[in-house]
């Protein structure tokens, strides 16, 4: 009998305990476990950061608290941020889109090699294609698209001189995805794969004659030190950074919140960074070319011009090589989908 009342006694005081961590969670209303992108640049710092940590709990009617950590610290390549999330480990990720494209090459199609030649273009690509992104978020991540912004323009970095695309023949290019690495392999270029840090080692060595990354990471990681040419056409796209939030913490606000937060993240990130990344593309190559640098000593480095003939030479590599290509990688449905949303800002279709 003392044991069945001691059993009983020490049964509710576990439904007791469990009872008031319930309630004492409820009280503390949501916490948000956000994944940023790179802790070291402007997108991070100037926005995500901000947003998540102090614009969007300052906004929101019920208490909601976050922790906030970036691609930098969790060291999680590729896609595996969001199987994480989708797993439940974290409730938003802001990532790159090209880091996701092997598992869902879909959302390649959302920033092409020199698909956009400058940023009105981009942003016109971004809000044409973003339908597709957001189904294919939610079907193969379990996640809703919340935000699209660039980095500034994949542009390349050579160590030797280059009078257009032609002369990239038969020269080693460190690719930032596969989509450039099918672009400059068809333009009788090697794509090579190499992590950011590797490449100033590795062009000082010779190991690589070109490499291709933003105009003003590039500056900020010493790539001008190393380089001395750089030519600006956006040969690596723009790298989209997609904001994306767990289906199941998404539905697990009202309507008004998500209404809200919509609204919010449009207002205070994405809107902001695309206007600033117009700006941090030219301050980049400024930077990288003896310009007015706001950020430290300019490098040296001679601006190779984009000629008209460069531009055609691009559109047909990108037709003939790079789209056909990703075609093959996706449904007969995302290739008419693309024709009939990019497409018609590009003024060209994929085959």
């Amino acid at each position: 009998m003392r044991s069945y009342r001691t059993m009983l006694i020490g049964a509710s005081a576990v439904l007791v305990c469990v009872l008031l961590t319930a309630s004492l969670a409820m009280a503390a209303g949501k916490q948000l476990r956000v994944v940023g992108s790179w802790s070291s640049l402007t997108m991070f710092n100037n926005f995500e950061k901000p947003f998540w940590t102090e614009a969007l709990p300052k906004a929101m009617d019920s208490e909601l608290e976050t922790s906030m950590t970036s691609l930098s610290q969790v060291k999680l390549k590729g896609p595996a941020v969001l199987r994480q999330m989708d797993m439940g480990v974290f409730d938003v990720v802001h990532t790159v889109a090209d880091y996701v494209v092997a598992d869902s090459p879909e959302l390649a199609g959302l920033d092409l090699p020199a698909l956009a030649p400058d940023i009105e273009q981009a942003r016109q690509v971004a809000e044409a294609y973003r339908p597709v992104v957001a189904k294919y978020l939610e079907k193969n991540f379990n996640a809703k698209l919340l935000s699209i912004a660039p980095y500034p323009a994949q542009v390349l970095f050579s160590r030797d001189k280059i009078s257009g695309l032609d002369d990239l023949k038969g020269k080693k290019i460190r690719a930032s995805g596969w989509t450039t690495s099918e672009f400059v392999t068809a333009l009788g270029a090697t794509g090579v794969t190499l992590s950011f840090s590797e490449v100033p080692q590795s062009l000082q060595r010779g190991v690589v004659d070109c490499a291709i990354t933003g105009s003003l990471s590039g500056y900020s990681a010493g790539w001008g030190e190393v380089a001395n040419y750089v030519y600006p056409l956006p040969m690596g796209g723009w790298d989209h950074v997609i904001g994306c939030m767990s289906l199941d913490t998404w539905n697990s606000f009202s309507k008004q919140e998500q209404e809200k937060i919509q609204a919010l993240i449009t207002e205070k990130l994405e809107e902001p960074a695309w206007k600033v990344t117009e700006r941090e593309t030219k301050e980049g190559v400024d930077c990288l070319t003896g310009g007015s640098c706001p950020y430290g000593e300019p490098n040296t480095l001679e601006e190779i011009p984009v000629t008209d003939g460069d531009l055609e030479m691009a559109q047909q590599v990108l037709i003939e090589d790079v789209l056909p290509a990703w075609a093959e990688k996706v449904d007969a449905s995302v290739v008419e989908r693309w024709n009939t949303t990019v497409g018609q800002v590009v003024g060209f279709t994929a085959e």
